[in-house]
């Protein structure tokens, strides 16, 4: 899965955790593994470009998605073949304005990116929230795909500084590997 991360916002972003919350939910959400996304962050001015022109709604936002490729397959002639890889799109992110709303929520810049990072990313897949329903299918899919996320971190984590303690007592008992194995 191609995922590009490109930070034009002038805050400092972790762009290697923004694509491994997005390819963990196009993981999850059983996406085409040579599907292509582009992340880009933005800065205020910026986003309220793009809400104005493609929203009709003043001033920035905190995220905006545009689908690329039609992943339905309602949409998709008869005889087309079958879905495989696609350009899904864009998912564009305002630091700024998120920066705002993590603090108003109570937690970090990064948790706050990794949410609208997927809230994006289930937008370019056909997901929305106009409609309470909607809403709340939508929202609840984008918090088990984010605690389940950081589940897995935190495993990969555990696992990791277990198996550094194993080799630092591995060494100290003289039984570190041999160079070159």
């Amino acid at each position: 899965m191609s995922i590009e991360v490109v930070n034009e916002s002038g805050i400092a972003i972790d762009e290697a955790q923004i694509v491994s919350v997005a390819r963990y939910a196009l993981d999850a959400m059983k996406v085409n593994p040579a599907a292509e996304l582009a992340v880009t962050a933005v800065g205020l001015d910026a986003m309220e470009e793009l809400h104005v022109r493609w929203m009709d709604e003043p001033g920035p936002t905190d995220v905006m998605a545009f689908p690329m490729d039609s992943m339905a397959e309602d949409t998709r002639r008869p005889d087309a073949p079958d879905l495989g890889p696609a350009l899904l799109g864009d998912v564009v992110l305002c630091p700024p304005f998120a920066r705002d709303q993590a603090r108003k929520a109570g937690h970090t810049l990064a948790d706050e990116l990794h949410l609208l990072t997927v809230h994006g990313v289930l937008h370019l897949l056909g997901y929305d929230h106009l409609e309470p329903e909607e809403e709340r299918e939508m929202f609840a899919l984008q918090n088990r795909l984010l605690v389940r996320w950081r589940e897995d971190r935190a495993q990969a984590r555990a696992r990791d500084a277990q198996r550094a303690s194993d080799d630092r007592l591995l060494g100290a008992a003289g039984f570190e590997e041999e160079p070159g194995r």
